[in-house]
């Protein structure tokens, strides 16, 4: 599994889901491609994030299998960890 994060640094929500996602890969060995909304525009407009950051995009085998948008908890993001590597 793969996840592309998508999160720009004018956004205080993506600053918060930042520290929460480095603490799930403590816990987890996720591939974690990091883009800027802005410093990365052609690159991201490949994802279609919309406006609402940030975005995480799980990828297995290189296809979209879910899509989080916004701010969730640390117990969230682990859950939807856990239940896409269960799949």
């Amino acid at each position: 599994m793969k996840v592309i994060k998508i999160t720009a640094v004018w956004c205080g929500t993506c600053l918060i889901m930042n520290k929460t996602w480095n603490k799930v890969l403590k816990e987890k060995n996720i591939e974690t491609i990091s883009l800027d909304y802005d410093m990365d525009e052609e690159e991201v407009q490949k994802y279609e994030p919309g406006k609402k950051l940030p975005v995480f995009i799980f990828e297995k085998d290189n296809k979209e299998i879910k899509r989080v948008v916004g701010e969730h908890s640390y117990e969230e993001m682990l859950e939807i960890v856990g239940e896409l590597e269960n799949e």
